[in-house]
């Protein structure tokens, strides 16, 4: 995550606190909207997983939200 929240800090133009508070942000409304993609990208950002593919299932949440 640290290196999202450097990204975060050049690109915008804000310091690594507010890109930190900012990053955090996204995660949790993607978290509120598509609960399963918010938990596979907070794992992703926190370097957990299993190996694997760390969006595994995140299509089909997706597709089952959106009506595809």
């Amino acid at each position: 995550m640290d290196e999202l929240i450097k990204t975060v800090s050049e690109k915008a133009g804000i310091n690594p606190e507010q890109a930190k508070a900012a990053v955090n942000s996204v995660v949790e409304f993607v978290k509120s909207k598509v609960p399963v993609v918010g938990e596979q990208l907070q794992g992703l950002l926190s370097g957990g997983g299993d190996g694997g593919n760390p969006l595994a299932g995140a299509a089909d949440a997706l597709k089952k939200k959106f009506g595809f």
